[in-house]
Order: structure tokens, then sequence, then C-alpha cells
């Protein structure tokens, strides 16, 4: 029987049907792992608290936990605590693509978008999704009930990537739609013109929103261990090139890496967090970044 760090592996991850029991063992996982990292001694238990700082009312001491910290901590209010989130997932073609790990990219996001629910859920964030290609398939506003996580797992369970997509017309849409500062997490293999979607993620950080884009690939993608020659296939054209793999190996991997390298820069100029991430990673690469970002607010 696997144990919980190890349900953080996408292909014990696979043999899970159950989207729910997916994302419980995944966060299970994560929060077993804390004390191994950058995170220790934080936990959902002591999320909502923070350190007593000099003027804090005393009767907002948690003695609690100062028995177990010997330290001193108030919790804080509903209103400091508090943040929306929303997933916004590319239902692109090219999501649905593997070449030899567990899941395709569209399954790998849909279980770290699960995992991330069910831990926002668990605090009482509220979190909502958008779904979208050419324009929005699905959405869901934020809630914080525990009926939302059933909610957001049917509409997660349902979406399939399906064709072209736009994401930077997306976004600008979302950016209308949402009017309450929240934090917009974006799955996506940016398989698309880049200046756009920039245009997009800084309209989304003027809006007042924190952004956080998973850019998620294949393994395969990433490494490209192909040989021989190779017909590649556009899924959202259908346009085929036969190429010669290690006559433009070492060109892909460079422009790959130029490409990410620009990304990163322009999100960071934008205030926005960039998390390269393949099929082969475990899960909890995600779940540090958002646990960053929800530290960084409060």
């Amino acid at each position: 029987m696997p144990t919980a760090e190890q349900y953080l592996k996408p292909e014990v991850i696979q043999s899970v049907a159950r989207l729910d029991l997916r994302a419980k063992f995944i966060v299970e996982g994560f929060l077993s792992g804390l004390h191994a990292s950058p995170f220790q001694g934080f936990s959902v238990e002591f999320s909502e608290h923070r350190r007593y700082t000099q003027g804090d009312d005393l009767k907002d001491i948690d003695w609690l936990v100062y028995a177990k910290t010997d330290r001193y901590y108030v919790k804080k209010y509903q209103a400091e605590t508090n943040i929306t989130g929303y997933l916004l997932m590319d239902l692109s073609e090219s999501m649905a693509y593997t070449y030899r790990q567990q899941l395709t990219k569209f399954e790998y996001s849909i279980c770290l978008a699960a995992a991330l629910a069910y831990l926002m859920i668990h605090q009482q964030d509220p979190v909502g999704v958008v779904t979208f290609d050419e324009k929005v398939r699905a959405s869901l506003p934020a809630r914080s009930k525990r009926t939302q996580l059933a909610n957001i797992l049917t509409l997660l369970a349902k979406a399939k990537p399906t064709g072209p997509t736009e994401i930077a017309r997306n976004l600008r849409q979302v950016a209308a739609m949402v009017r309450h500062k929240s934090l917009m997490m974006l799955f996506s293999d940016l398989l698309t013109e880049p200046q756009p979607v920039l245009d997009a993620i800084r309209l989304l950080r003027f809006s007042g929103h924190d952004v956080i884009v998973f850019h998620v690939l294949d393994e395969a993608e990433v490494k490209f261990p192909f040989s021989g020659m190779l017909d590649l296939r556009d899924p959202e054209s259908g346009e085929t090139m036969i190429v010669d793999a290690q006559g433009i190996q070492a060109d892909y991997l460079d422009e790959l890496k130029k490409l990410r390298a620009m990304y990163r820069k322009e999100c960071r100029a934008a205030g926005a967090d960039f998390v390269e991430i393949d099929t082969s990673m475990r899960f909890d690469k995600a779940l540090v970044e958002y646990l960053s970002q929800r530290r960084a607010r409060f």
C-alpha cells in the first residue's frame, strides 16, 4: 500500500480512479512531507494564525497554540485570512498529449487543480473554476462551502481538451468577470503566441489579482527523448511535418529554454509567478507555490 507521500507521484495517482480521492491523497501526502520542507511548522492547523506583535489585544492570544509552540500567536480575523482563488483550465487539444507518462498534461493539471481546491476549501477559502478553449466553456463562482468541492470536482471531471484555444482572450474575460481581488491560477501548456498572453497577465495584475502561471508540459516536451525521423502533427491545426529528431533537438531545447526564461522574466516584472512543471514531477511543487503565495498575502 503506497504511503501518503508516495501519492505525490503521478504514476501512483494515475491508479486512483476517483478525482476526489486523488485530490485527498495528493494533499495528505504533501502535508505529511511539510516537516522536511521550507514550510516546517506550517500546516493547515496553524495557517489561520500570525505571530503576536506589540499592540495586539492580549485576549486574542491563542493559548492552545502557545502550549504547543511556546510562542505567542493571535488568531486572525476572517477578513484577514480568506483568499479567493480561481482555477483557470486551458482546454486546448494539445493538453491531451502524453508520450510515455501515465497522465496527459490535462490529467496532470486536473489533479493539481483538484488538490488545490481541496486544500483551499479545507482552509475555508472561497475557490471557483473557469474552463476555456476558444471561449469560456464553464465557470463556477468562488465559494467556500464544503459542497463547493463536490461541484468543482464534478466540473473538472467532465472537462475535456477539445480543440484550439484563445488564452489571452479568456484571461481578459476573466478580468472583466471577477471584480473581487483573487488569486488566479492558470494551468496551460502555453502553446500559443506569448505576447498576448503576457499582456493579459499584466491586465489581471493591473486589475488587482495575484497570478500563478503553471506551465505544464509533457516530460517529452521538456527533454525531447526522440531519435530518427519524426512525423509531427499540430493537434489543433492538423498540420504535419517530418523532421530529423537529432537534427533539431539542440535548437528545440534552446528555444524552449528561451521561451520559459522569457515568461519567467516577464511574469516576474508584472508581479506574477511562473512555475515550470512537467508531467513526471511530483505534485508538491505546485502546492508549495500556492502556500508561498498565500503566506505572502498576510
